[in-house]
């Protein structure tokens, strides 16, 4: 049996704690089997608050700071002799990390998973929860 070849390690970076222990593993994983890394931010592409004028102040806060968290990134990926690309695209994370990683044919998707409290910690984020269940490649969940 052949053992599994990661080669192409997608990381979902959103910029909270847990999306950075997730591109940590990332990095080690990527270490190990000689990978690259590509950062993936998905900027919504609905504001939180829908009202006329949010959406777009929303949106270039978002890739603003996108940029700037995978900047960080790609310079930690190159302290640890890993090539990193990053990318950020506009639409739905929960379908879109998904549609990203099976379209650019990744070996391996890694996500962090947000806990927030007892209750919420039994559960995954919607995010990962999503991407678990409709990736067609393997998902390293990141807690």
């Amino acid at each position: 049996m052949k053992g599994l070849e990661i080669n192409k390690i997608l990381v979902s970076l959103d910029g909270s704690k847990n999306s950075f222990k997730g591109f940590d593993y990332a990095i080690y994983l990527a270490r190990q089997c000689h990978s690259t890394v590509t950062g993936l931010c998905v900027v919504p592409i609905y504001s939180p608050l829908a009202m006329p004028g949010l959406t777009s102040s929303f949106r270039s806060k978002m890739t603003k700071d996108a940029k700037k968290f995978l900047d960080d990134a790609k310079i930690k990926a190159a302290q640890n002799g890993i090539v990193f690309n990053q990318k950020i695209i506009y639409g739905i994370p929960t379908e879109d990390i998904v549609n990203f990683s099976n379209k650019h044919k990744f070996d391996l998707v890694v996500i962090g998973h947000r806990g927030h409290g007892a209750v919420r910690e039994m559960f995954l984020g919607s995010v990962a929860n999503s991407t678990i269940h409709k990736s067609k490649v393997p998902v390293l969940v990141i807690k």
